[in-house]
């Protein structure tokens, strides 16, 4: 019961925290509606199993003993929020409210996304690290040691749906598109700002 608490405290208090997930689901729910925000949510939830599957398999011990691997990690993460906050500062398609049957960005986009948001930001990778350092247990199986990971996504997947529909709420979304090229900056500016943030994020 005291692992479930630990789990379930830490999770909720980072996933709500405001970082590259929030950025991607929020741009892609205003933008393009409530199925391709969702679609996204979904993404950054399976994301996060990356970091179950290489933590509970050991080869986290591998990334944190070898600084030039963990590296790789950090610019492919600081490369792929750079180049989706540089489309998003630099669009210039203007899109209607009223017209959600017109859409840039397929499922699989959407996905893909959220996916590599999460898959590739190293601070997932050692928030799931810490969560398994304070709970798992010498005699704990395979199965509890998964279901603590599926735990992980579930709660991922709950917090960025919510947001998705909430910024694609039809109320919500008209005002957002008024200002849409001012909110696109930001949101690229932020999701540049963040890419970059991880370089300076360290193993220590």
């Amino acid at each position: 019961m005291n692992e479930i608490i630990a789990v379930a405290t830490i999770t909720i208090l980072t996933v709500i925290s405001p970082g590259p997930d929030f950025a991607m689901v929020t741009r892609n729910s205003y933008s393009y509606g409530t199925k391709i925000g969702l679609i996204c949510a979904l993404g950054i939830a399976i994301g996060v199993q990356v970091h179950v599957l290489y933590t509970i398999f050991g080869v986290t011990l591998i990334i944190m003993n070898s600084p030039m691997l963990f590296f790789v990690i950090k610019l492919l993460g600081v490369a792929y929020l750079i180049y989706i906050g540089f489309k998003s500062f630099t669009n210039k398609s203007k899109i209607s409210a009223t017209n959600e049957t017109v859409s840039s960005l397929s499922v699989f986009a959407a996905f893909k996304n959220g996916f590599l948001t999460n898959a590739l930001n190293p601070k997932t990778m050692f928030f799931v690290v810490s969560v398994y350092t304070q709970v798992i247990q010498s005699g704990n199986s395979l199965l509890l040691n998964f279901s603590y990971g599926l735990f992980i996504s579930f709660v991922h997947w709950v917090w960025f749906s919510l947001i998705a529909i909430f910024f694609a709420a039809p109320l919500i979304r008209v005002k957002i598109l008024k200002y849409q090229f001012i909110v696109d900056k930001i949101i690229g500016l932020l999701l540049i700002l963040l890419g970059i943030s991880l370089l300076f994020f360290n193993i220590q």
